[in-house]
């Protein structure tokens, strides 16, 4: 087990999980947590994050800084995200190695798997077949950290652990309309509905397509779990083990935050639907002692009060 004592460095704190990662460290009582923004540490400038490393000596690494996005931001900036998602992880890895720190847990996402594996998708299905490629790049970014983990574990004996989330929602999330998941778009497009005399509400596809999601304070948990764990295997799924369809979630999301108004739905054919099923299979995770806890209908209703406390704050 990790000491309390120990020095935690969170990379990428400011973020979703990151964000979630140190609240929850702080939950379980370590108390000597790192961060650093953007403004102290450019995690692109490979010098800059060795030498942070070897002064700050930290004894645990939290790899979620990265470039993230929804289908628009994926599909038009393919070379950003590739690029920046490679130099951040790259950096941040082989730093880690240089500076002598054993342990680090690097946080992917559940597109790094094949646009049409088999469901629920094992992590065995890595490399398999052909990726999605609305969000190919981020994609081969975020493989290429899970096999230089699986490569420093076998070549020089570390303990760095890749865990693979489901779509992740909770505080913090990004609300852009442009540039935000599936999940904060419809939270944001229902509650303008709120005080509004409309009452019709615009999926993108035919609502159809089946999606997995998880609050990311059980991404949370489970790193702090997994953080504790050094057993293989190097590459663990995280998630509910449960999908439903994006019409579903509408459907739920306005009548947990919108409970006396009623929604029409509608539907913009001319956009994609994406992958049309993506469910984890999270046997590995439950067969190490770890599964969720947190309540779906719950995670709605306090994530979209904590997105009206942080519209309140801008």
């Amino acid at each position: 087990m990790i000491n309390p004592n120990v020095k935690i460095y969170v990379a990428g704190h400011n973020g979703l999980v990151g964000n979630a990662i140190v609240r929850e460290l702080k939950k379980k009582g370590y108390k000597k947590i790192l961060v650093a923004n953007r403004q102290k540490l450019d995690l692109t400038n490979q010098f800059s994050v060795i030498r942070f490393l070897k002064k700050n000596k930290p004894g645990f690494i939290f790899l979620a800084a990265a470039k993230v996005g929804g289908i628009y931001s994926n599909n038009k900036y393919k070379a950003d995200y590739l690029y920046e998602n490679l130099a951040i992880q790259s950096n941040v890895i082989n730093g880690a190695y240089l500076s002598g720190i054993k342990n680090l847990i690097f946080l992917g996402s559940s597109c790094v798997y094949p646009k049409n594996c088999k469901q629920p998708i094992k992590e065995s299905y890595l490399l398999t077949g052909e990726l999605e490629a609305t969000n190919d790049s981020y994609a081969l970014a975020k493989i290429a950290g899970i096999k230089m983990c699986e490569s420093y574990n076998e070549q020089y004996k570390t303990n760095y652990k890749c865990l693979m989330p489901t779509n992740t929602f909770g505080p913090n999330d990004n609300y852009d309309e442009l540039n935000s998941h599936f999940f904060p778009a419809l939270i944001k497009k229902i509650d303008k509905l709120k005080d509004s005399k409309k009452n019709t509400l615009i999926l993108w596809g035919n609502g159809k397509a089946k999606r997995e999601v998880i609050h990311v304070d059980d991404i949370a948990n489970a790193c702090v779990y997994f953080m504790n764990k050094k057993k293989k295997p190097t590459l663990i799924n995280i998630g509910t083990g449960k999908d439903y369809t994006i019409e579903y979630y509408a459907k739920l999301i306005a009548k947990t935050i919108l409970p006396k108004k009623k929604i029409i739905i509608k539907y913009d054919l001319s956009k994609p639907n994406g992958i049309k099923r993506k469910v984890m299979d999270v046997s590995i995770a439950k067969k190490l002692g770890w599964k969720h806890t947190i309540d779906l209908k719950k995670s709605i209703l306090d994530t979209y009060l904590s997105y009206k406390k942080e519209s309140k704050a801008e």
